[in-house]
């Protein structure tokens, strides 16, 4: 029982005296990526991205901001199937997030758009059909902000 953790801890050790770090870590200051403040529109869809956003970035409250992302969405909700009563049987959302990433300290913005499907389940019960579309909305919000996530990658590694 003694060799296995004395080849893990001997393994950590190599890895620290090899100067690993992990592949988006920057040296110093952390990530920039944690250092981005987010905005959206004051409504349920927009306040669901930026929570997701914010969660995805790893943003750090203490630090002060260097860049400043402001995101619009525009939602469109389409019935799919239809019942004998011509009634919806599902519904097919399309959310749109236009982004904009502006350095706190001036310079040039990035912008970028990304679009998301889903679709969710129509009921007959009014809080069951509400708790559906809502679960639609932040499968939605948290693909866009994973989507929105990787092009600020891009965007911050061309700086």
């Amino acid at each position: 029982m003694r060799v296995p953790t004395s080849l893990a801890l001997l393994s950590v050790l190599a890895l620290a005296a090899c100067g690993f770090t992990p592949m988006y870590a920057e040296p110093g200051m952390g990530s920039p990526l944690r250092r981005i403040a987010v905005t959206a529109q004051d409504d349920r869809l927009g306040y669901r991205l930026r929570e997701q956003l914010e969660d995805a970035l790893a943003w750090d409250r203490s630090a002060a901001p260097l860049y400043r992302l402001t995101t619009r969405v525009e939602q469109d909700r389409r019935p799919l199937g239809r019942r004998i009563d011509d009634t919806a049987t599902r519904y097919e959302l399309t959310v749109k997030a236009t982004w904009t990433l502006t350095p706190i300290a001036g310079g040039a913005p990035a912008t970028g758009v990304e679009t998301v499907t889903t679709t969710y389940a129509a009921d007959d019960q009014p809080y069951a059909a509400i708790a559906a579309q809502q679960d639609g909305e932040e499968r939605a919000a948290a693909e866009l902000a994973r989507l929105i996530r990787l092009d600020l990658m891009q965007a911050l590694s061309n700086r």
